[in-house]
């Protein structure tokens, strides 16, 4: 006999809790059911269920075997499941939380896209700072920038890397002289990103099997909008630190000057995030696989 399939007769008989029940629910008869728990119990050596006229109940190997059988089961439905997505496309609602301004200019494009290719998949997009949670909120896919937390039942695959560069206008270095070295930044004015009414992160500069040394310029100018403060910089209010793709065409217009070039730049992670699961659903891995393989070249 196949022993998937006995397998599964003899969960689905432990789990309704006789084997009358598992036959009626698996349109099989009485003694068939029987023979299958048999099958498992001479291949194995082992008696799986104690068996009376009147009740039936798992011995301790049993149950121990038992639960073994589930997981098995499970990963064999998932395995099978892969080959029936090689067959179809991607349907139904994919439900996305990501960062307002990265998702707006980088992610939403690449979903976008991803559905002019599949029509019959739905997108239900949200652009907030806020961190939702994937479970409670409902989420397929969460894209977060910076290192993920080490959350249990999470997995995480990172799909960008941001290359951040310290930047100002002509006019304000013709005013306040160009910082040459990162301990040149302390004496400058500085326009700093915050995110929920906190500053985020410090400006982060990689060091050679070191931790990236931190910095954290005064300012007078704090913005929850990285567009923002990208104009305010080409407007000679000060220095910011900012994705390179965000200033890449004010750089080649002159309106922002990159600094310190012999610096290197601080790579500033994004990932996508999703809950663990046995099978990946195919609209989850034809996003994760299209963003990973869409955003790197945003950020040249």
């Amino acid at each position: 006999m196949d022993r998937l399939a006995s397998m599964a007769v003899f969960v689905k008989a432990v789990d309704l809790g006789s084997f009358a029940a598992a036959a009626a629910a698996l349109d099989l008869s009485g003694p068939m059911v029987g023979k299958h728990v048999r099958f498992l119990e001479e291949r194995l050596g082992v008696r799986l269920i104690n068996r009376t006229t009147r009740r039936q109940s798992l011995t301790d190997f049993g149950r121990a075997y038992y639960e073994r059988c589930r997981v098995v089961l499970t990963e064999a439905e998932a395995a099978d499941a892969l080959a029936a997505d090689q067959l179809s496309e991607p349907r139904g609602k994919l439900r996305v939380t990501m960062p307002a301004h990265f998702g707006r200019h980088c992610v939403t494009p690449v979903l976008l896209e991803l559905a002019r290719q599949y029509p019959s998949l739905e997108l239900d997009l949200s652009l907030s700072d806020r961190f939702a949670d994937l479970a409670e909120d409902g989420y397929d896919l969460a894209i977060r920038t910076g290192i993920p937390d080490d959350k249990a039942g999470v997995t995480a695959r990172r799909v960008a890397r941001q290359r951040m560069v310290v930047c100002a206008s002509p006019s304000y270095l013709e005013v306040h002289g160009r910082p040459l070295r990162i301990d040149d930044l302390g004496s400058h004015h500085a326009i700093i990103y915050r995110r929920l009414g906190r500053v985020v992160q410090p400006w982060l500069f990689p060091r050679n099997d070191q931790p990236a040394l931190e910095i954290t310029p005064v300012s007078r100018l704090r913005l929850d909008d990285l567009d923002a403060i990208a104009d305010a910089a080409a407007a000679g209010m000060g220095l910011a630190w900012l994705p390179y793709w965000l200033v890449r065409e004010r750089i080649k217009a002159g309106t922002l000057v990159p600094l310190l070039p012999e610096q290197p730049g601080f790579l500033y992670d994004a990932y996508a995030l999703w809950l663990q699961t046995p099978h990946l659903p195919l609209k989850v891995r034809l996003a994760v696989d299209a963003l990973a393989a869409a955003l790197p070249k945003f950020m040249g």
